[in-house]
């Protein structure tokens, strides 16, 4: 969003330092405009902010249709970089070596600690971020997607704009039989954060919540999916106006279209379950 020129900067150089062959590089202004940037580095600049999954797709589209003028898409975002020059080689070898590996989130790690947040590992047994694993989502801040599995599912869901969306990607995947991968040795570096410093946080999360659940759950599943995710939020004890946004979010989910509704099927929701998350945590 145009904030963090010189954060920019030192991603786009760590990006450009990466082994092996070159790695095509767009950075695309999400309703700002673009700084300066390297030699050879493309850009596309929105007139609005068309929000997370929103700025990614059109970022996937300068590719091509689909992403279909190359066979892998990293997406990192601005305010990280990659301390390791073997990032693009580890995951040029990593799918190849796996014809149904469709997506690898990398471990985010705090520059200056080293330390990995509980939240930025995507699986429920988070206690050990070093240890590598088959997941059920990803991290939308520091992945690889294969393009192929945008061509068979679709890309991100844009209304959602923010939360969640990776989750929604990652469903509709694991339900056409790819593989996700967490991998601890890809690194990216990131500051730590907490994402309820947005004021509306917890409105999206909620909102969001409700659509993943009405799009991609079996109807069974639906309500003790987001029942569960009440009694945790209550459980955490939110502030008054944080919970406020968060019932708020909850309603506005309910009321407003949620988009095209495919449920998974039930060997899904036993794939997830054996992976270690079942879809109603």
């Amino acid at each position: 969003m145009g904030t963090r020129p010189a954060e920019l900067r030192a991603l786009l150089d760590s990006v450009a330092r990466q082994d092996g062959a070159a790695v095509r590089t767009v950075v695309v202004g999400n309703g700002a405009p673009v700084p300066e940037l390297p030699e050879g580095v493309e850009s596309v600049e929105l007139p609005e902010n068309l929000g997370i999954p929103g700025g990614r797709n059109v970022g996937i589209e300068a590719f091509g249709p689909g992403g279909r003028d190359v066979d892998i898409l990293l997406f990192l975002d601005d305010d990280g970089h990659l301390p390791d020059t073997g990032v693009a080689e580890a995951v040029r070898e990593a799918f190849a070596a796996d014809p149904r590996l469709g997506i690898v989130s990398f471990r985010i790690a705090d520059p200056d600690t080293g330390v990995t947040q509980r939240r930025h590992v995507p699986r429920l047994r988070a206690s050990d971020p070093l240890r590598s694993s088959r997941v059920t989502t990803f991290l939308g801040g520091a992945n690889a997607v294969r393009t192929e599995v945008f061509a068979q599912v679709g890309g991100l869901p844009d209304d959602f704009f923010y939360a969640h969306e990776e989750t929604d990607l990652a469903w509709r995947a694991l339900d056409a039989g790819w593989q996700i991968d967490y991998r601890a040795d890809l690194v990216m570096h990131h500051p730590t954060t907490a994402p309820s410093r947005h004021t509306h946080y917890h409105r999206m999360v909620a909102r969001n919540r409700v659509w993943l659940a009405r799009r991609n759950l079996p109807l069974l599943l639906i309500p003790v999916y987001l029942g569960v995710w009440m009694l945790l939020t209550l459980l955490r004890r939110p502030s008054w106006t944080a919970l406020k946004a968060w019932f708020g979010g909850f309603a506005e989910g309910w009321r407003t279209p949620a988009g095209s509704r495919r449920p998974m099927r039930w060997r899904t929701v036993w794939r997830l379950t054996r992976l270690g998350r079942p879809p109603v945590i």
